[in-house]
């Protein structure tokens, strides 16, 4: 089988409270905290604000803690996202996504620029225009980013035409706050961070570029994504939006963009069976810990507590764990963690999170925004 990699020997889970009914998800407050802390004091250090993404977490709560760390607003992927953050009273809100603003998220749009300072994404003269529709019919105020694509190719225009949707944006009576971009490209590999930083910080200055020379003067040059912060947090870029850094997951500690020791989040499960050959089967399947895999990450996580032991397959409701032959057998019964590869859409399949400190369980709280996909 394939084998876990050398970072996935050094890392080390949230420890498990006794008594919980499985599969769980269980969040170390402490290991939260510092990872907060940790990341707010990078990019203080260099000057640049911090804008983190809650799609991660999906919680005024862990959203609040950021807040109050430093951070100068919240970044966000949906509305539904940002109707949650508002409701709780966040009131600096950006929905860095190219929003289409017709009929119930134009409504809707127009209810969260009134209670909130809200910016949202555009990436096309036909989105800005939309928008500036959308504004107009509830006389409301909000800015805009417009997105760059720094060699992603998913969304984001070319810095080349950035200047055409800066018109379209102030054409249609919006403000134009800034241009943002995501190395989502980085995800690719460990051999694509650091090309990834670079291509933010080249794309960003280029449309920064264009744009000034157009007559337009923009304060924010924004930038995100967690693996990529620590290299791409230098001029042009004045704010970064990471996200996944305030839990950590196995795909991040291969990345480089969260320590083995540092990870807040994993996944309780029990050993419900030892009949599979070479290994056994968790009641942690598909629709607890996703099916997320990198091409160049084996198996679907791991499990700290039995060193290199992979999860091979999953199924809605069964992971099939696969053992080193030097390995004792689990028994039956017993309750493991696991680290999910990709730690956003696991929040996203739960209701609630276990907060813990010190192995105990402090509270159980209910995930906010989960399910607010749209």
């Amino acid at each position: 089988m394939d084998r876990i990699t050398a970072l996935d020997r050094t890392v080390t889970a949230p420890v498990v409270p006794d008594g919980l009914d499985t599969p769980a998800v269980i969040v170390d407050l402490d290991r939260v905290d510092a990872n907060i802390e940790r990341m707010q004091a990078l990019l203080d250090g260099r000057g640049v604000a911090l804008r983190p993404h809650a799609k991660t977490h999906k919680s005024p709560f862990f959203a609040d803690r950021q807040l109050a760390a430093g951070a100068v607003g919240i970044t966000v992927a949906v509305l539904g996202e940002a109707e949650v953050m508002a409701d709780a009273g966040i009131e600096d809100i950006f929905v860095a996504y190219p929003l289409w603003a017709v009929g119930a998220k134009a409504r809707r749009l127009v209810d969260l620029a009134g209670r909130s300072r809200l910016a949202v994404g555009a990436d096309s003269v036909e989105g800005a225009e939309q928008l500036g529709r959308a504004a107009a019919q509830g006389a409301a105020r909000f800015d805009v980013l417009i997105e760059v694509d720094p060699g992603e190719g998913r969304t984001g225009t070319d810095a080349s035409r950035v200047v055409d949707v800066a018109r379209a944006v102030t054409d249609a009576g919006l403000t134009l706050r800034g241009v943002f971009t995501h190395g989502g490209h980085a995800y690719r590999g460990p051999e694509r961070v650091a090309g990834a930083a670079d291509d933010e910080g080249t794309t960003l200055g280029a449309a920064l570029h264009a744009l000034n020379d157009a007559g337009f003067d923009l304060p924010v040059v924004s930038a995100g994504s967690t693996p990529t912060v620590a290299a791409a947090s230098a001029a042009p870029i004045t704010e970064e939006r990471p996200g996944t850094y305030v839990f950590g997951d196995r795909q991040q500690v291969n990345l480089g963009g969260s320590d083995p020791g540092t990870l807040a989040l994993a996944v309780a499960a029990t050993v419900v069976s030892t009949a599979v050959a070479g290994g056994c089967v968790l009641d942690a399947g598909a629709k607890a810990i996703a099916k997320d895999k990198p091409d160049w990450l084996a198996g679907h996580g791991v499990v700290p507590q039995l060193p290199g032991a992979i999860i091979r397959s999953v199924y809605d409701h069964h992971a099939v764990l696969e053992l080193p032959e030097d390995l004792p057998r689990p028994r039956v019964g017993d309750v493991v963690a696991v680290v999910p590869n990709h730690v956003c859409p696991v929040v996203n399949l739960t209701d609630e999170l276990v907060l813990t400190r010190a192995g105990e369980t402090v509270e159980r709280l209910p995930v906010a925004a989960r399910g607010r996909n749209s």
